[in-house]
This record gives C-alpha cells, structure tokens and sequence, in this order.
C-alpha cells in the first residue's frame, strides 16, 4: 500500500469523484473542509501528501495548508483550484510551501500522476531526515557518553527521564518526539562548566550561596549557547534553554515567555526534571503528582494530567506491559555491547562509576574493567541481554548516565 493521500475540498461531489478514480491507486482519506481536513489530519497522519482545494468556507486552502506545515511538516502540500490567479499562486507558495500548484478540471491522471510525484518526495524528505537525525543522535550520544564517562552522577537522571519522556510523547502524540529525546539527553549538559565545588554541593545536597545559585540557574543558557551550534538543533536549543520555566512564566529565564508560547518540549522537561528531584521509584506515584499539582500554575496542566495517567503505576495498570527480560548476573569479562546495566555499577566503597540503564558501548566496558584494578567493584553486575530486534528502539532509549 502506498502512502496515504487526504484530499480536502467543500464539495462532496468532488470529494467522491477523487475516491472512484483514485482509490485504486492510492490509500486515500478525504476531508469536507479545512477544519474537518485538520481533525484527520490529527486522528488519522500522518499523510505523505495533502491536497486542498483554494476556495473553501471558512478556511481557505492557503491558511490551511499553512497549518498542515505546522502540525506535519514532512507533509507534501499541493493546491488544486480554480482561481488560478497569480496572487493566489505566490501565497499558495509563499505561506503554503505547496509541492504543486494544479487548476480545476485536472484530468485524473494528471492528478494521479503530480500525486505519485508527491509520494517520491515525500519518500525522499523522510530518508533524508531520518539520515540526519540518526547521524545526529548517534553523534550527540557519543558527546553524553563521554561526558557521562567523567561525570557519572551528572547524568545519571537521563536514563528515567529518557523513558518517561518517550511514554509520555507517545500518550500525548507528540509530533517530534525525536526533538524531546535530544532535549532530555542535553538538558544537564550545561553543569559541565560549573566549577568543581559547586558541583561538590550539588552532590552532596550542600547549601549554595547567592553567585553560586545564580551559576546552577543560569546551566540552561550555558546548554543552549553549546546547542544552537550544531545544525537541526536550534529547537532542542531553546527547549533546553526553557527547561526551567513554569507555565505561569516563573523561574529561569523570566524573559515573560509562558504558556503555550513555551516550547512544548521545555514544559514537558520541567515537568520530567521535577519528578525526577522529587521521586527515586522507577515510577513517580499519585502523591508525587499530587504535590506538583499544588504548586501553582508551574506545569503545563494538560500535559501533566497525561503524564500522571501514563507514568504513574495505579493509573497506567490497565495498559499491557511488554514482558521484562531476564536479569543477568555476570562478570566484567562477560560484558558485551548487547548488555544494559539495570543496576549502578559502584566501588566497594559505593563510588558511582557507571549508572544504571546504560546501553554498555566499548569505552564503558574498558572503564568498568580500570575502575576494578584501582578500586575493586561490587560483583556480579546486574545487566539484561538486548536482542538484536530491539536494537533500533533501544538506540532511542539509551540513557546518557
């Protein structure tokens, strides 16, 4: 089957002439209307194409067009109209992005033929994205790995916020869930110019005096001025750089930005982080939630309503949860690349050296074996077998510590 086609026009008739001469080739969904347009656009995308009609009630096809880039930007946007004037063809291109731009009557296998086109391009974006941001995740992972190597309890945190922040933009189905995990693996990457007694407090809980608390507040700028130099990260950028404001605009950077004006991936990281700080069970419970509920208009409400329904036990435990695999007990020299620490691996003396959740890569075996000549670790260490079927998903879940 091919990649699905919604068609959007305000006639009905129109709408079911696409459908008797396009269904066979195509996987087809048609829309009465641009609002209708949106709603299965948001019920039943992702599309590889969308194609509008200009002159439609209510919601013309360039203002709905405009939107479909908004909400699916992978989506390939064509326009077919009868007011085939020049003004509308410029907003068409300028404001819709539009792919092609075809005038009524279109022979259907003209249609056919620029909706096939469309297909190809759409097929050529996604490859092209999904090369980057592979590329990109695997560079960033490496750069967090290593940060994790030097500074394990800097990171350690990643690894749950990396699970929630996937279960809860898949509840909510956030369109770039991509953009959310890169968010959640370099939102701590700023502590890293923090000077070294600061960090001491940090570990130890110890009180911060005034320039010292200004120095933690001010990590999120710090992150952002190291991200927005690497291309395609411009957004995780500012997600981090907002990852400490409320909803009700308090907290860092207080520049007024608030409400939904805040990136979607900065509220749902000040959402995770404050979890995080406030409960160590591999899932938050109700009472957690209830705490962060009574603190004002900090959180973003919707988003944590959804994240109360999905990450806490009592409320998630109607869903079926995938089966838990086995937990090993081995020795440093039975560690592969195919294990994944489910406890922190610590010194004798509980020194933390590598956390829990870890993907094991060659340069954390090698440490893990360094650290036992010098300071002998607690043995066995406790891992799970990934199986290569997982490798994909367990690539987007790999916590950085």
């Amino acid at each position: 089957m091919t990649e699905k086609v919604l068609f959007v026009d305000d006639d009905p008739q129109i709408l079911n002439g696409f459908k008797r001469g396009l269904r066979k080739r195509f996987d087809l969904k048609t829309a009465e209307g641009g609002a209708a347009g949106l709603d299965t656009l948001k019920q039943d995308g992702p599309f590889a194409v969308v194609v509008s009609d200009q002159q439609m009630p209510e919601m013309d096809g360039i203002s709905f067009l405009r939107q479909v880039k908004q909400k699916s930007p992978l989506t390939v946007r064509m326009m077919l109209t009868g007011n085939a004037d020049q003004q509308t063809a410029m907003d068409a291109v300028n404001e819709g992005h539009i792919f092609r731009f075809l005038t009524k009557p279109c022979a259907p296998e003209d249609l056919a033929v620029a909706v096939e086109a469309a297909q190809q391009q759409y097929r050529l974006v996604s490859a092209e994205r999904e090369l980057l941001e592979k590329t990109l995740a695997g560079s960033v992972k490496v750069l967090v790995d290593v940060l994790s190597l030097s500074d394990p309890d800097a990171f350690k945190e990643i690894a749950r916020l990396q699970r929630w922040g996937q279960a809860l933009a898949k509840a909510i189905k956030l369109d770039d869930a991509w953009a959310l995990n890169m968010a959640t693996m370099l939102h701590g990457i700023g502590r890293i110019t923090l000077p070294d007694d600061v960090t001491a407090k940090l570990r130890s809980g110890g009180d911060l005096n005034e320039v010292e608390a200004d120095m933690v507040a001010r990590t999120p700028e710090t992150a952002r001025d190291l991200i927005k130099n690497i291309p395609r990260l411009e957004g995780v950028a500012q997600a981090v750089y907002y990852q400490s404001a409320g909803y009700d605009g308090s907290g860092f950077p207080g520049d007024g930005t608030k409400g939904a004006d805040l990136p979607i991936e900065a509220r749902i990281l000040r959402i995770l982080i404050d979890l995080a700080c406030t409960s160590t069970r591999d899932k938050p419970g109700p009472e957690i939630f209830d705490r962060l509920a009574k603190t004002g208009n900090a959180y973003d409400p919707e988003i944590l309503k959804a994240a109360r329904a999905c990450l806490t036990p009592e409320e998630s435990a109607g869903t079926e949860a995938p089966p838990e695999p086995e937990v090993l007990k081995v020795q440093l020299h039975q560690l592969t690349s195919d294990h994944k620490l489910v406890e922190d691996a610590v010194t004798e003396t509980d020194v933390l050296v590598l956390a829990a959740g870890h993907r094991l890569s060659r340069p954390m075996i090698q440490k893990l074996q360094q650290y036992h000549k010098l300071r002998t670790l607690k043995m066995p260490l406790s891992v799970v077998q990934i199986a290569p079927e997982d490798e994909e998903e367990a690539a987007a879940d790999q916590p950085q510590a």
